[in-house]
Parts: C-alpha cells; structure tokens; sequence
C-alpha cells in the first residue's frame, strides 16, 4: 500500500522544508520515500508544488492525476488549481490564507463589479468533488506558536493525527528538530502540536484519525 500526497502553494511558504521533515523522517524508520518537487517561480510567489509518495510500491515520483489521497495546501486559491490530483472523496487539508494572484486583482481593476475569490467560494467549489475538507488557520497557529514563519510545521502537526499517515510522530519530531534552526525548534514544536490538536477538532470528525494522547 501507499500514500499519495500533493502538496501545493506558493514561494516562501516552507513546501521543501516541510517535505524534507516527512522524507528523513521516513528515512529513519526504514520507509520508502520518493518525491517530486516543482518550484515554478518560487522566489516572486509563484506556484510551488510537490508529489510525495510513501510506500513500497510506489516507484514514480509523481502522482498521476486523480490519485492523490491528501491534497495539502498552504495556500487557498492553489487548491484549486491542483484539484484535479486529487482522488474523489480524498482528503483537503486547506490553509485559511489567501494570497491574491496579480491576474486576479487586474480583473478587479478592469472588470466593474469583479469580487475577489473567498476561502467560502474555493470550499464550495471543492465540495463538488470531495467533503473531506479541512480548513486550517495556520497563520493564527503559527503567531500562537511564537512564530509566524511556521505555517508549514502546523501541517506537519495535521498530517500526523491521521491514522492514514504512515510515519512515526516521535520521528517527525526529532526531524524537525534536524531541520530548522535550535533558535525556533521550541516554537516549531509548539506549532506541530497546535497543528495535530487543530486538526483533531476539525478534520477527524470527517476521516479516521490517530486517538490523542
């Protein structure tokens, strides 16, 4: 067997650290790990994703269309422009931000009575296709957390609370530990823990979760 996820937002939001923390994690206690990554213009905030497979039969490092059991996404609108990856009833688990493209906000410049697209319209456009949606405030978590720059460590923190979700905590843990610097290790921590305590209220009264300590 094995996982499929999709991870998707836009330059600057921690994607490569976040799937760096999965990957050695999974290295540590002996998984198979394959990923893709496709950084687009990352540095101007353009579109990042990657494909993270988990399993022993997984081989390629994408993930066709359609067979992605998460869709994780630190950012609104990329969600959607991601969909398609996603399997039918498979998991969102959505960022409540929303970074507006410049080709949205030209169409509210030139277009009389244009609306900007709300978290409300990207939920309801995907409820078509799947009720497993988690909408996460991660910002608010991570300015709980002590640190604003850890939105991608409270995803880390949802992903772990899922019984689908493979790899050990304790080993997520001690690779996020490896991987940000000492200085923000107790507010990474902190968030991963509001991250899986968020997602305990929210998405695990939609699919089978871990049972909280």
């Amino acid at each position: 067997m094995s996982l499929n996820i999709f991870i998707c937002g836009v330059g600057g939001q921690g994607l490569v650290l976040l799937t760096t923390v999965v990957g050695n994690a999974c290295a540590k206690i002996g998984m198979k790990v394959v990923t893709g990554e496709m950084y687009g213009l990352s540095q101007r905030s353009g579109a990042v994703s990657v494909h993270l497979r988990i399993g022993e039969d997984v081989f390629s490092p994408l993930i066709p269309y359609g067979e992605a059991d998460i869709l994780l996404s630190l950012e609104s609108i990329e969600t959607l422009r991601y969909v398609e990856y996603l399997k039918k009833d498979g998991v969102v688990l959505m960022n409540k931000r929303i970074m507006h493209p410049p080709v949205e906000t030209s169409k509210i410049i030139t277009s009389k009575g244009a609306k900007y697209l709300t978290v409300e319209d990207v939920v309801s456009k995907l409820k078509s296709w799947t009720p497993n949606i988690a909408v996460v405030d991660a910002l608010r978590l991570a300015k709980e957390s002590g640190n604003v720059r850890t939105e991608n460590t409270v995803f880390l923190g949802c992903l772990s609370a899922l019984e689908a979700f493979p790899v050990d905590e304790n080993a997520i843990r001690e690779s996020i530990e490896e991987a940000v610097p000492k200085k923000t290790l107790e507010q990474n921590l902190k968030a991963f823990d509001l991250g899986k305590k968020s997602a305990h209220d929210s998405l695990c009264t939609l699919v089978q979760c871990r049972q909280p300590p």
